[in-house]
């Protein structure tokens, strides 16, 4: 069995706009809006960026958010805190989601 995600897929991103250009061309003026300086950083953005990439397990977001990170002068351990951020988080949601659960058992027991 084959690598299911491919790495050269990353540069031909901008493919998925050749059958619906209103709506990439919507998508990617929002995308750029999005990581532009504001109240934050782009480079904070960056690394915010990288670890929900870690989170919802992207590995196309996580190699352009690494190359982006390296070329912003966020070093390794930043990027490794960012990930753990995110890991916690995602980690505190599945036990949270544990409650629910815990209610149905509640619920069911005589």
């Amino acid at each position: 069995m084959g690598d299911y995600y491919n790495s050269e897929d990353l540069s031909k991103f901008g493919s998925m706009g050749e059958n619906a250009p209103a709506l990439w061309d919507k998508f990617m003026g929002w995308y750029g809006d999005v990581f532009e300086e504001g109240a934050l950083t782009a480079r904070e953005k960056a690394l915010i960026a990288f670890g929900v990439a870690h989170a919802i397990q992207c590995p196309y977001c996580i190699d352009a958010y690494t190359q982006a990170l390296l070329e912003k002068g966020v070093n390794q351990e930043q990027m490794i805190e960012a990930v753990h951020a995110a890991a916690a988080i995602r980690g505190g949601a599945t036990l949270a989601h544990a409650l629910q659960a815990k209610n149905v058992i509640k619920k069911l027991e005589l």
